[in-house]
């Protein structure tokens, strides 16, 4: 299978996130809705689009109770969303029930956000390299019923080689050679991800902020099919 983009809509504007999914959404595997448009504009706007013929993967990152999240996954999954998150920190149990509600939608799982260094990490209580820590949660999160695990491309190469073939890796993290990377800490290229297994790279503000979308996404994907850095 070749590595597939899905595009952050990290917007404020519902119209702006409509008319991007307008542009780009035939070009590109899905367009990943999160807490910044979610929270303002609801369910409508996963609806409206789906109604511009893209597919959705929601990035809520549930973590709660099991019987709360399988609530909120039954509250999502007419909808038609394609793929959604929970955090594998929620547990086997957690995870569980999200799959046992998440009808044709693949359940993701996050272990390690990507905006976390080491430093960040031991400060919340992991100790050791974080690698260590995604390869234990993603352990749990497949073992649990999860479709994929949600890491940085810096543990991808890790993780294709401990988990069966079957196992989505998706990445976020990812950055254009040459571009800023923002708040995310670790992070690599898209043609580094692709070589080192990923099946689906997340890329947000480097095409959202760019004065020419299209284009973006045009170079990321020649990116993702070259040999270069």
């Amino acid at each position: 299978m070749k590595a597939g983009l899905m595009v952050a809509l990290d917007l404020d504007d519902g119209e702006e996130a409509v008319s991007l999914a307008r542009e780009i959404g035939g070009s590109v595997t899905a367009l990943k809705v999160g807490p910044q448009l979610f929270l303002r504009y609801g369910l409508d706007i996963i609806r409206r689009i789906r109604g511009e013929g893209a597919e959705v993967f929601l990035d809520l990152k549930f973590h709660d109770i099991p019987n709360t999240v399988r609530k909120a996954v039954e509250g999502v999954g007419p909808l038609g969303v394609s793929w959604f998150t929970v955090h594998a920190s929620g547990g086997r149990d957690m995870i569980t029930a999200a799959k046992e509600a998440a009808g044709d939608a693949k359940v993701l799982a996050v272990t390690i956000l990507t905006s976390l260094t080491a430093d960040h990490a031991h400060d919340i209580g992991f100790t050791g390299p974080i690698g260590d820590h995604v390869l234990r949660l993603a352990r749990l999160a497949r073992g649990a019923g999860a479709d994929g695990i949600v890491c940085s491309p810096l543990e991808v190469s890790g993780l294709r080689g401990a988990l069966d073939e079957d196992c989505l890796l998706v990445t976020p993290g990812v950055r254009p050679a040459g571009s800023s990377s923002d708040d995310q800490a670790r992070v690599s290229t898209p043609a580094r991800a692709v070589r080192a297994g990923a099946d689906f790279l997340v890329v947000g503000r480097p095409i959202v902020l760019a004065e020419d979308r299209m284009a973006a996404v045009d170079r990321i994907l020649a990116e993702m099919r070259t040999d270069g850095p």
